[in-house]
């Protein structure tokens, strides 16, 4: 398939051919229960809330910023992914959980990483070979380097980016929460002024295989949403590899 940003994403030959490379991390974003039912051989669990954010003030993993450095950088060496490591996340839900640790760890500067195109159902869909025994990864030193510049907070974008001949915002949020019908246990319902809506699961085929869509065909979902490639884009609710 043609891709704008092929090298973001690892397709499962590649993975298959380099599973056992020491360099190599794979990390399963689903849940504990899936990951010990089967995964992919080598995979690694991802032993916090997929989403990977800050503790809120009760103590849950529901806060509304990403996961501080210290323990992020606690999270990455227990999982084995040190600075020269290529990570490459996958999950069962689209690519959606996988694609927030991705983006988490290029926030932290950790830029060597990748999705698997299509996840476990196409790992599954393909007949690879999977297994239930846990990976027990080395202990490494993992460093996080935060980027600002990839991190947009509501006071950044109300004191900047309020002018909508300036930048835009894509909010991949599902249909549901865009209509306000769904607030997914938020205290306020609705939406940022002038956004744009394209819900995040249009991206990825609806067939076994759950791949990205090819370069074209995202890009007309985008022409369709009124996107300008013109324009900074901010994207909210769902992380969209290769879309900024």
């Amino acid at each position: 398939m043609n891709y704008a940003r092929p090298e973001l994403l690892a397709e499962p030959d590649w993975l298959a051919a380099h599973a056992n490379d020491s360099d190599v991390r794979i990390i399963d974003c689903a849940t504990v229960e899936a990951y010990r039912r089967a995964h992919i051989p080598g995979a690694v669990q991802l032993p916090v809330h997929f989403y990977i954010k800050e503790k809120d003030p009760a103590g849950s993993d529901h806060g509304t910023l990403v996961m501080p450095p210290a323990e992020f950088e606690a999270l990455m060496g227990q999982l084995g992914v040190g600075p020269d490591t290529t990570v490459v996340t996958y999950d069962d839900n689209n690519a959606l959980v996988a694609s927030r640790l991705w983006w988490v760890l290029n926030y932290y500067g950790h830029t060597n990483a990748r999705v698997l195109n299509g996840g476990w159902h196409r790992w599954l869909t393909e007949g690879r070979p999977v297994t239930f025994h846990a990976a027990k990864p080395v202990r490494t030193t993992f460093t996080a380097r935060p980027q600002p510049g990839i991190y947009a907070t509501a006071d950044l974008l109300l004191a900047r980016y309020a002018d909508t001949a300036r930048c835009q915002v894509l909010d991949a949020r599902t249909d549901e929460e865009w209509a306000g019908t769904n607030d997914r246990g938020n205290r306020r319902r609705g939406r940022v002024p002038n956004a744009k809506h394209l819900e995040w699961v249009r991206f990825v085929t609806k067939d076994d295989r759950r791949t990205f869509l090819p370069a074209d065909e995202i890009q007309a979902l985008l022409d369709e949403a009124g996107i300008s490639r013109d324009k900074p884009t901010f994207t909210g609710g769902r992380p969209v590899v290769g879309c900024r």
